[in-house]
């Protein structure tokens, strides 16, 4: 197959962001004309906040231990190594929804039984009240989930990145004398940082989508907030399509920025 010229390349016009910035606007418009839609878009967007606060505290979360992880694959330890593999393909290999479920269900109860044991003591000299199950709310709950199941293929991005530099550049860095974490933060950790952007942004898109499944828990997102107006009203296709399209603004709008973001580094 013959390569694209440069010609083709910039004759290749995005009309497909065209086509859809007219469709958004259509339905915009569709929205300010109808009550019903809305009405219905005014309900949806009251769980836009909790969706965003979702996604951005287990994305940071993630991120930070995804790095650990990264760290721990790529240390000299081999009990290290062994630890962050395990982790890394039990987390994959269970599927998000299940997490959910098992960290909710599961996972707060055996904490919080922890904790109580842990301070037993102090409860049974009467200065504090034992932890109870419901002191720890859903939507955390839901947050540690993401969290741990996004923080396996983070962790994966992280390595990938950190050992696409040149390790001549490392030893080069280790000759001048530079401490390890120094040699991390100078030399390794700026240059991975455009090997692992674009994945991470990528990751970060499909949280946003991902978000959605804390509406199983009672969560008050985007989702569940159309999933309670539906049910009541049962106007589940003006329902519905007010909730994906938010969605799909939101998640357009980020690809977009993370590629702008993306051409800004290539050229530096």
């Amino acid at each position: 197959m013959a390569p694209v010229s440069s010609n083709a390349a910039k004759d290749d016009y995005p009309w497909w962001l065209v086509a859809l910035a007219v469709i958004a606007l259509a339905l915009a418009g569709v929205i300010v004309a109808n009550d019903l839609y809305t009405q219905v878009f005014g309900v949806v967007l009251k769980g836009l906040w909790v969706t965003i606060f979702v996604t951005l505290v287990s994305f940071l979360l993630a991120t930070a231990l995804g790095l650990g992880l990264a760290l721990m694959a790529l240390s000299d330890s081999k009990v290290l190594r062994q630890v962050a593999r395990f982790y890394t393909e039990v987390i994959r290999g269970v599927p998000i929804l299940v997490l959910l479920f098992y960290i909710a269900f599961v996972g707060a109860p055996a904490l919080v039984a922890l904790v109580n044991l842990v301070i037993s003591p102090l409860v049974s000299a009467g200065f504090i009240e034992p932890m109870q199950v419901r002191d720890v709310s859903l939507m955390w709950r839901a947050i540690i989930a993401l969290m741990i199941g996004y923080s396996a293929f983070i962790g994966e991005v992280f390595r990938a990145g950190i050992q696409s530099v040149d390790k001549g550049q490392v030893e080069a860095a280790k000759a001048l004398g530079l401490s390890r974490f120094q040699r991390f933060r100078l030399v390794v950790f700026p240059q991975a940082v455009r090997v692992i952007l674009p994945p991470l942004g990528n990751d970060f898109v499909a949280m946003v989508k991902d978000s959605s499944l804390v509406s199983v828990l009672g969560v008050a997102d985007i989702t569940q907030m159309g999933k309670v107006y539906a049910s009541g009203s049962f106007r589940f296709f003006e329902t519905y399509s007010i909730v994906a399209y938010v969605y799909l603004i939101l998640t357009i709008g980020l690809s977009l920025g993370l590629r702008g973001l993306e051409r800004r580094l290539r050229r530096t």
